[in-house]
């Protein structure tokens, strides 16, 4: 049996120049999504995002490309497009885990693209990612982890490289993010800093001991899998 979940020592991640065709070809129908989209979500922005242009594992190392898109295109490619074989959603999660093992997810707010769904803090990289013409997904995953959470970096261990699973429009790059407080303390922490923000990412903190903790209908199928794969290796 394949294991879903393949080790990445390292990224080597640039930028591509290269005009996206999908948003040419699908213009008319972004926009009209993007209206409905927004008619719903009001703050939702239309930012520049980074999608994977092309890119393979050799071995331990994940080189590719990735290209500035509009998140209008990205959000419309990600829900309706047909997938390519080629452009993907490559993005970095903050796997957080408890020193008693547990994972910790976020339960994003209403007010977010993806309202309701329950996952490792983490994002899809946009220009801020960039450093010397490289996608620095690490960086990507640490500030995710504090933005989203409210939790400092000298808070927590981050394990070397990243666990990656894949399937035809994502990339999930999963790194251990290991804390020194048990679940319970580790989510009320976590609970008290978002509740002081005026407009958090996360409603919620969601725990996960066993398999009746998983939520197959709210959880994303990368999620799903990495929680499956971790209990399945505790045994």
């Amino acid at each position: 049996m394949t294991e879903p979940f393949r080790y990445i020592r390292s990224l080597e991640t640039g930028i591509s120049t290269s005009q996206w065709r999908y948003a040419e070809t699908h213009a008319e129908a972004i926009r009209s999504a993007w209206r409905q989209w927004t008619a719903d979500r009001p703050e939702m922005f239309n930012g520049r995002v980074l999608l994977l242009a092309e890119g393979a594992a050799d071995g331990d190392v994940f080189q590719g490309r990735y290209m500035a898109v509009d998140f209008a295109a990205f959000l419309h490619f990600m829900r309706l497009g047909a997938p390519d074989g080629t452009t993907r959603n490559a993005f970095g999660l903050a796997g957080l885990t408890s020193a008693d093992d547990a994972l910790l997810m976020g339960v994003m707010a209403g007010h977010t693209a993806n309202a309701g769904k329950i996952y490792f803090p983490g994002g899809t990289p946009d220009l801020n990612d960039v450093v010397d013409g490289q996608v620095d997904l690490e960086g990507s995953v640490r500030r995710e982890l504090t933005e989203e959470t409210g939790l400092t970096l000298d808070e927590v261990t981050l394990e070397p490289g990243f666990w990656l699973h894949e399937d035809d429009k994502r990339l999930a790059f999963l790194k251990v993010v290991r804390s020194r407080l048990d679940a319970a303390a580790l989510r009320a922490e976590i609970l008290g800093r978002i509740r002081r923000e005026a407009r958090p990412e996360l409603s919620d903190i969601h725990i996960v001991r066993s398999h009746a903790d998983l939520v197959p209908e709210r959880m994303p199928a990368f999620q799903l899998a990495y929680a499956e794969w971790w209990l399945a290796r505790r045994r």
